[in-house]
This record gives structure tokens, sequence and C-alpha cells, in this order.
């Protein structure tokens, strides 16, 4: 899911971060501290070089305090208090991962929470979105549903209305023949009487007479 790439990718930009930062910014540390490196446990010696005896183990890791160099070697103060010499190269002016883990799971954790509360924010708003992108597509289908009815009314009305002018017209067809057979029929039947009335016999008027 999207959301949950973008939490991961928010989550591994974080510990990134956290791991850059960590060895300046959430550990304070002065210029006599040094820890032991990592990789393993260190032989010390009693003295500067080679030369002296083996007198123990630091552990990888380990916390120091550093009190001089000389040459290759750096005598340094253990947490239990000892004074021995240890190669300068298996020194580092970094804390040890061991030192640095409990605080980095402290500040993941509490990325995390932040992260969960963003997530949570987000995947409210994207339910929002996704519901009212649901009522708008539903809507929509209202109404193009609707216009389809409307297409198809609009297209009955226009049929009966074409079917309505085809029979006004036949209407009109009609009347003017009609129109034209009466009128054919007067003119027909004013020749007639025209060609008639004149070979009628006239009626002789009758004479007044005076005794």
């Amino acid at each position: 899911m999207p959301v949950e790439k973008f939490r991961l990718s928010c989550y591994a930009a974080a510990v990134g971060v956290l791991l850059s930062v960590s060895g300046t910014s959430a550990f304070a540390q002065s210029d006599s501290q040094a820890w032991v490196s990592d990789e393993l446990n260190t032989y010390v010696r009693s003295g500067p070089t080679d030369g002296y005896r083996i007198v123990g183990t630091l552990n990888a890791g380990e916390q120091v305090e550093t009190l001089e160099t000389s040459g290759n070697y750096t005598r340094v103060r253990s947490s239990s208090g000892d004074t021995v010499w240890v190669l300068s190269s298996e020194l580092q002016q970094t804390p040890s991962a061991r030192e640095q883990l409990p605080v980095l799971e402290s500040q993941v954790g509490e990325l995390t929470e932040e992260l969960d509360g963003i997530n949570a924010t987000w995947e409210q708003r994207v339910s929002s979105m996704r519901e009212t992108l649901e009522v708008r597509e539903q809507r929509i289908a209202e109404l193009e549903a609707r216009n389809r009815e409307l297409d198809s009314a609009a297209e009955q009305s226009r049929q009966q209305v074409r079917a309505l002018q085809a029979r006004l017209d036949t209407q009109e067809e009609d009347l003017l023949m009609r129109y034209f057979m009466y009128g054919g029929g007067v003119a027909g039947a004013g020749l007639l009487v025209g060609l008639i009335v004149p070979h009628l016999p006239r009626r002789r008027k009758k004479r007044d007479r005076w005794f």
C-alpha cells in the first residue's frame, strides 16, 4: 500500500539520520574519552611497546579514559580502574555500538510512535478522501443515468414532433387540394350558368291595358 511504503521510507530515513548524528549529538564526550574497537577484545600491556608483557584484555566497545600517548600505544584507565597500555589503532573516538544501541532504540521507539501518529492521520485522510471519491463517483453515475434518460426522452419527443409535422404537412396538402377542387367546381358551375342563361327563353312582359 502507498501508506505503508511512505511509513517505511520515513522510518528508514529517520534511522539513517539518527545513526549519522548519534556520535556527536546523542553522546557528549571529552577529549580524554575513547572506546575500544567493536571488532574484537584487545590485549593490553604493561608498557608502551610490544616488548612489554600482556597483562589482560579490554572488552570490545568498552569505554576507557585516555591518559597519554607514546608511539603506537596509548595509556588508558579502564572501567575497573586499571591503568594499562593499548594500541592506539584499537581505540576509536566515537561511542561503541553497544553503547549507542540503547539510545538509538529509544530514539527509534519515539520516532516509531510519531510515525504511527502520522500514519494514523494519513490513513484517516485517505479514508475520508476515498469516501468522498466514492460519493462523487456515485453522484456522477446518477447524473449520467439521468442524462441518458433525458436524451432518450428528447429523442422520443423529436420523433413525435417529426410525426406530427408530417401529419400537418399531409393535412395542409389535403386542404389545398380541397380548396382547388371547390374553387374549380364553383368556377365550372359559374361558367355553365353563364353559358345556359343566355339561351333560356325570356318571359314577355304583360302590357297594361286602359279601358
